[in-house]
Formats: structure tokens, C-alpha cells, sequence
């Protein structure tokens, strides 16, 4: 059973509810310790020692005592020790103050080599020595009274009885222990034995199922007794292998730190037993610059750095406290008892503390840095979803800002409860793959020649049909899942490319990303592990990102689009022409494309105001050196005036709508045969360099 005092050595606080259940334990426990050994027949248990089974017996319960068999890497659980099958045996044979004696020296000598502390040892002792009670007055009731003068020996009439007291020295044992643990984690003793009882049953059925076996071979044998030590080490054995497997699965395989799935766990846990007084902190910290490190000086220096992080932040929180690694350099902290927004805070920076302290590698000193976001229960939301979506939209802040820390604000979140109802559909569609890409094609206006496709994103909804982009898109941006909604569209998109590549179709897809994804330094080696695994070429996608990139601070995207350009990916402009005070900045940034908003581009042939605006961002562009595309050309006339005006490339429903991948395909097929037709018969119209 779990030792329910480990995180203390000076025990419990006077007066407490646990100190009252420990010394109440404790005072039953060794007045029946005391009356089993005024029972005791001393000079039989003399003679009793001067056999080589008692010395026999004696040393496999000290040396069961000293490691516990562990069925389950949650701390509630626990290990369970093998000295229970032989203290059992004991019992049975022998008699309760043979039995008591014997556990009693044996959790002695155990907190004397694990050096634990006084009150922890008094307390195993009166437990073990109580539930040892317990069996023998089952026994009695049947009439079994052994005794080292009369020792007892089991038949399979006996099994019943046997059973009974099995049952009651676990759950003597059980119901104690489980007391204790709960006091001291403030949690409910229902939920403490629902989490205990199950795993520790089965090794107890198997070690107390044993015990009679071992009484038979005592009585018969002694000089076997010691085989009983191979069952015990196939016990161990399938218990380190169902732990290990217990482990993998709830842990990160890296840093040892618990994953999602654990943390999941242990925020349900927490909201389950939070008192009215208390709140629940949930934190994500995301680290600044990790990126460089990794690319500097290698993966395997990175992962020492991430190991050195998760070592910094399980030393900066308190042991109940629950540091989790969500993948790559996020991470979450979880605080089951936190007073208010202003201790969270005081957490949050110290935790910041303890990561800004230089590191040394391989002879080379970084600085690391992390943006922290946190949500709290209940103030902000009621579960681990919307805890973790709404950290999330605090941590975008903190990193948007430069501030380091931000406390979840409902008046910068513009999700509402049918939206976060919506963010739950849409993850379920991610991982079922509902969504999908169609495809807009891209025409050279001065000659018709295809010039690339933009992926558009579709999501049919099982019950409420088609939602727009804009509903959804939005609100994937302020929450974990637009990396996760980036990465999908990404893959997508390099599926259909390698496609129409390597069946003769050039043809480059540009895909919309966000100004967030360029705060993610996964995304250059998404983008190039994705154009290796189908062999193509960075000209074969496109990155678009909208214009608000050049309006905010550009310091946190700048590495990312420096990787994207070495990669070789081409990044363009989205939707530009609505924010002039911009414009100084664009020669700065690394694109090769500017895409014009529609809306200036469909009134060009009845605004004059429209048309000038247009003309203007079409010259610019050109004198940068970069390429133009008009967006929303729905007419010739539109499409006549920007070709006039020098715009490269046209876009819009004149050319054709968004298609699926089947349509996209027959439509650039009809379309290269043409333009392969037009060759021929000796017309050879400008071919763009992507088609």
C-alpha cells in the first residue's frame, strides 16, 4: 500500500485532521502490538528459534519488506510488499504474535535502510500489526487458533475460512492506509480507494493465495520454502513490465514528465475535489528562441535543453503540482490548489525565473525564455478543454505582446459558447479528416497560362452542412488547434502536389497560414520533412500570409521566415492594400508575391479611387521586384484594366471557382492540353515558371 507520509519527514502539524488519524492508528495499533506479544508463549518462541525455518521465514519477510512490488506509476497506487505472503504463511502456521513480531522487525528494518521517519515506521507497524488482527479473529471465529506449540496446517475445507481472512487483512489494511492517503492529499477517500483497491487486489489475491502453499511446504518441506522466491520474482517481473507499459503510455518519453493523456487525468482529478475557496491553475508555457538552439547546435543538444527545462520547472512548483510536456517546447503546469490570479501570477514568474537563468552546452551559454499563459477554474472555465483552449489564448497574448505572462482576459477572447462548441467539432474533423482542400486556379493575365492553384479549405459539418472558413478560421487562431489546423491543411496540400507533379501537372499550391503559424518554429521543418517524404520541390507550395504581419512586431516571426527562405518556400502577401501605413515595411519582409485585396480589385472599372489605389500597389510591388496578383476578378473588363496596369497574375471566378481535387485535376489537364495544342500549331503563349 502507499506509504501515506512520503513528502514528509517531519510529520504532520499537530492538531491536524491527519496528525489526529495517524496517532489514533498509531495508539490501536501498538496496544494490539503490545497484547499479541503479552500472549506470546516466549519460551515455545525460543525453541522456535532454534530451528532453521524460523531464521528461513524471518529473513524472507525482512527481505520482502524492503521493496515493494509497484502495479501502477500513479502515486495514489502504490506498491504492494512480498513480505505479505510470507507474514500471512506465519499467521496461518504459527499464529498472531509470531506474525506481529516478525512484521513489526521487518518495517523496523525498513525505515532504517530507506531512513524514514519515526512516525512514518510507528504507523506502518500499528497498520500491518492491525489488519493482521483482523485475519486472526477471522480465523478464531472458525475455530483456528494456531500457536508455535500447535502449529496449524490448512486442508480445502479450510479455504472458506482462509478467504475470509484474507479478505479482511486487505481490507483492514486497505481502509487505513487509503485514510491516510486521503488526509494528507485533501482528497476524497472514495476516490483514493477507487484508484487503489483495483490494482493492489491482484497482487494481494496472488500473494495471499499463496500463503497456504507455503504453510503445506512448512510443514512438510521446510528446506523448500525458499523456492516460493521464483513466484515472487514472476510477480515482479509482470508487474515492472505492466508498470513500464503503464508508465510509456502516461509519460513523455524524453524528459520522464507526464504527457497530455496524464495531464488530463490530473486535471479532472483536481476539478473533481476543489474546494469552494481554492481555484485550479492551469498554465502553457511555450519557449522563446528554442528553435535556434536546436538548429545551432544540434537535436541532441536541443533535447538536453528541454530535459534541463522540464528538471528547472518540477524544482520550481511544489510536489503536488503537475508538470506536463504537450510536445516539441510546450509545456503546462497544472496547480490543484491555487489562491487566486495574483499567486498564479507569482507562480507564473517564478517559473519564468528558473528558465532565464543562462544555460551552458557544449561549452556555449544560452538564454532561454518562455511566454506563460493561464486559465483558472472556475473563474474561466469549467474543464481541461476549455482550461487548456483558454490558456492557449492567454499564452498568444503574452508571446503577441512580448509581456512573458498573461492572465486568461474574456474580453480578448471572442469565443463564445456556441464557437467553443464549434472548436470541439472542428477537432473532431481534424482528426477524422472531414475537412477538405478545393482548389482556385491562378492565370498569368498576360498570356492565360496557369500560374499555380490556391488551397481553399472546406468543412462540411455532419449536422449543420457547409461553415464558412471565416466562422471557424478565426476561432481556430485564438486556441491550441491552429498548429494542429496548419499542420492538416500542409499535409493535404503536399499530398495533392505530388500528385499532379509527378503526373506531368507542375502546378504550385499556395496555402493561407496564419501570422501565429510564423510563431511556430516547427513549421520550416514541417514543411521540409513533408517535400522530402513526396519528393518535390519548395516551388511546389506557396505560404500566404495576410497583410497584419507587417503591422505587428515582426521580431518572433523574422527566424521563422529566414528558414522558410533558406528552405526555399516562397512566401506571399495576402489581402494587401487595406493598411498603408505598412508599406514601409514590405521591402523588409521575404516574400515574392503580393496578393490585392479584392475589394479594391472588383471596383477597378467604376471607381476611380479603386483604380488608382490598385495601379499604385501594382507600381510599388513591381518596383520591389516582386510579383502582383489581383484577387476577386470576376469580369474581362476587370481583367483587361490590371493587365493594362501591369498586374502578373489574376485570380478569381473569371478564370474559375474553388474545385475539389478532382475537378482542380480534369481543369489543368483540359488546360495544359490546350496550351499543348497552341505549341503545335505554332502559338507558344508566356509559360510561367510554375506550370
Amino acid at each position: 500500500m502507499t506509504d501515506p507520509t512520503d513528502t514528509r519527514d517531519t510529520g504532520p502539524r499537530v492538531g491536524t485532521p491527519l496528525w489526529a488519524f495517524l496517532a489514533g492508528v498509531t495508539v490501536v495499533g501498538f496496544t494490539a502490538l503490545v497484547v499479541a506479544m503479552i500472549r506470546l508463549d516466549w519460551v515455545a518462541l525460543v525453541e522456535l528459534a532454534r530451528t532453521a525455518l524460523f531464521w528461513v521465514l524471518a529473513v524472507l519477510v525482512i527481505l520482502g519488506e524492503l521493496r515493494p512490488v509497484m502495479v501502477s506509476s500513479a502515486s495514489l497506487v502504490g506498491g504492494t510488499y512480498p513480505s505479505t505472503m510470507f507474514t500471512f504463511a506465519v499467521l496461518l502456521h504459527f499464529g498472531l504474535p509470531v506474525a506481529v513480531l516478525m512484521q513489526a522487525v521487518a518495517v523496523a528494518i525498513n525505515g532504517v535502510v530507506t531512513r524514514k521517519s519515526w512516525h512514518r515506521v510507528m504507523f506502518n507497524i500499528a497498520q500491518s500489526t492491525l489488519a493482521l488482527t483482523a485475519a486472526a479473529v477471522v480465523l478464531g471465529a472458525f475455530g483456528i487458533a494456531p500457536s508455535p506449540v500447535a502449529p496449524w496446517e490448512p486442508s480445502g475445507a479450510h479455504l472458506p475460512a482462509i478467504a475470509l481472512a484474507g479478505i479482511a487483512y486487505f481490507a483492514t489494511r486497505a481502509t487505513l492506509v487509503c485514510g491516510a492517503v486521503s488526509l494528507h492529499e485533501r482528497r476524497s477517500i472514495v476516490r483514493v480507494l477507487k484508484a487503489t483497491v483495483g490494482p493492489q487486489s491482484l497482487v494481494y489475491a496472488a500473494l495471499l493465495g499463496l500463503a497456504p502453499l507455503v504453510v503445506v511446504v512448512m510443514n512438510h518441506s521446510p528446506g523448500l520454502v525458499p523456492l516460493f522466491v521464483a513466484p515472487l520474482a514472476a510477480v515482479y517481473f509482470t508487474a515492472t513490465l505492466s508498470m513500464r507499459r503503464d508508465h510509456q503510455a502516461l509519460h513523455d518519453e524524453l524528459t520522464g514528465l507526464p504527457n497530455r493523456k496524464m495531464l488530463i487525468v490530473s486535471t479532472e482529478e483536481a476539478l473533481a475535489e476543489a474546494r469552494q475557496e481554492e481555484r485550479v491553475g492551469l498554465f502553457l508555457l511555450d519557449l522563446d528562441r528554442f528553435k535556434e538552439v536546436n538548429d545551432t547546435m544540434g537535436h541532441p543538444v536541443g533535447d538536453r535543453l528541454l530535459q534541463m527545462v522540464a528538471h528547472r520547472l518540477t524544482h520550481s512548483v511544489r510536489p503536488k503540482d503537475v508538470v506536463a510536456r504537450l510536445g516539441g517546447d510546450e509545456f503546462a503546469v497544472l496547480l490543484p490548489s491555487i489562491r487566486d490570479a495574483h499567486a498564479a501570477r507569482e507562480v507564473a514568474a517564478r517559473l519564468r525565473a528558473a528558465l532565464t537563468e543562462p544555460v551552458r552546452l557544449e561549452g556555449m551559454t544560452f538564454d532561454v525564455d518562455a511566454s506563460v499563459g493561464i486559465a483558472l477554474y472556475p473563474d474561466h472555465a469549467p474543464d481541461f478543454e476549455l482550461l487548456l483552449q483558454r490558456a492557449d489564448v492567454a499564452m498568444y497574448l503574452a508571446k503577441e505582446g512580448r509581456t512573458g505572462v498573461e492572465l486568461y482576459q474574456p474580453d480578448k477572447d471572442r469565443n463564445s459558447p456556441e464557437r467553443l462548441t464549434l472548436l470541439g467539432d472542428l477537432r473532431r474533423a481534424i482528426d477524422n479528416r472531414e475537412l477538405r482542400l478545393h482548389y482556385q486556379p491562378k492565370v498569368r493575365l498576360s498570356s492565360g497560362a496557369v500560374h499555380g492553384v490556391e488551397a481553399l479549405l472546406r468543412w462540411r459539418h455532419p449536422v449543420h452542412g457547409p461553415i464558412a472558413p471565416s466562422e471557424y478560421v478565426p476561432l481556430a487562431e485564438q486556441s491550441y488547434l491552429m498548429r494542429q489546423l496548419t499542420a492538416y491543411v500542409i499535409e493535404e496540400a503536399l499530398e495533392q502536389a505530388a500528385c499532379w507533379w509527378h503526373s506531368g501537372l507542375s502546378v504550385q499550391i499556395s496555402v493561407n497560414i496564419s501570422a501565429r503559424d510564423l510563431l511556430d518554429s516547427a513549421l520550416p521543418e514541417q514543411l521540409e520533412v513533408g517535400l522530402a517524404r513526396y519528393g518535390l520541390p519548395p516551388s511546389a507550395i506557396q505560404l500566404e500570409v495576410t497583410e497584419r504581419i507587417l503591422t505587428g512586431d515582426q521580431a518572433y516571426t523574422q527566424e521563422t521566415i529566414k528558414e522558410l527562405a533558406t528552405l526555399g518556400v516562397p512566401l506571399a502577401l495576402d489581402d494587401f492594400g487595406t493598411g498603408y501605413s505598412s508599406l514601409i515595411r514590405l521591402q523588409r519582409l521575404a516574400v515574392s508575391e503580393v496578393k490585392i485585396d479584392a475589394s479594391f480589385v472588383r471596383r477597378i472599372a467604376d471607381s476611380e479611387d479603386d483604380d488608382r489605389i490598385v495601379r499604385s500597389i501594382v507600381d510599388l510591388v513591381r518596383s520591389l521586384g516582386l510579383r502582383s496578383v489581383a484577387e476577386g476578378v470576376e469580369s474581362d473588363a476587370v481583367a483587361l484594366r490590371l493587365a493594362e496596369m501591369g498586374c502578373d497574375v489574376g485570380q478569381g471566378w473569371l478564370f474559375g471557382k474553388p474545385m475539389p481535387a478532382a475537378d482542380a485535376t480534369a481543369w489543368l489537364r483540359e488546360r495544359s492540353e490546350a496550351a499543348a495544342a497552341q505549341v503545335e500549331y505554332g502559338y507558344q503563349p508566356e509559360v510561367s515558371s510554375s506550370a
